[in-house]
């Protein structure tokens, strides 16, 4: 069981650098698209104006969503090993254990909801 808790933080831990990073590169590409304009007499005042609300939101929701699937992949691999090490003394908590372990990952969720969140006011 023990090999399955390390895979689920290093799958949540992949995951959210994967995401920010994705997050990240997009923001900067909205905001250097932005600021190259396109030859229009608007996008030419667009090119002194500083990055969009829409480029950090995009960054906003990046931050939000990696770092929190990072942090619950510590949180999982910490309270993880700490419920199997506890069921294999006391099987019978097994039950009680998955609750902990499934709190430590509703970080990532709500990180995930937050960036839901930003991005629909955008």
């Amino acid at each position: 069981m023990n090999v399955m808790v390390k895979r689920l933080v290093k799958m949540n831990i992949v995951i959210g650098v994967v995401l920010l990073v994705a997050g990240l590169t997009l923001g900067a590409h909205h905001a250097v698209a932005q600021e190259a304009g396109d030859g229009h007499p608007a996008a030419a005042a667009a090119v002194a104006a500083p990055p969009s609300a829409q480029a950090w939101a995009f960054v906003a929701a990046a931050l939000a969503t990696g770092i929190g699937s990072i942090a619950a992949g510590m949180a999982v691999s910490s309270v993880g090993s700490a419920a199997m090490g506890a069921v294999a003394e006391k099987p019978e908590l097994m039950g009680k254990s998955l609750i902990y372990v499934a709190l430590a990952e509703g970080i990532a969720i709500y990180g995930l909801l937050i960036s839901i969140i930003i991005l629909a006011k955008v």
